[in-house]
């Protein structure tokens, strides 16, 4: 399974760190960052157009989507 949002889309992300040192860039490691993902399981009731395919379903999703599941309006 893809470490990816299944609402969003949001996945790793990659980046170079440049470290200077004496008016030099030192060579530095590529690192890559994760989202912050969590299981969780979307109510049957669900309003938000977004989410009704997901509804009575447990998924893999960001915590930026978890809180926005989460708001009652």
């Amino acid at each position: 399974m893809a470490k990816e949002c299944q609402i969003c889309g949001k996945k790793s992300q990659g980046f170079r760190k440049l470290v200077k040192l004496r008016g030099k860039y030192n060579p530095s490691t590529k690192k890559r960052r994760y989202p912050n993902l969590q299981w969780t399981r979307v109510p049957v009731g669900i309003k938000k157009e977004s989410f009704k395919e997901f509804a009575g379903k447990r998924i893999l999703a960001c915590t930026k989507c978890i809180k926005t599941l989460s708001k009652k309006k």
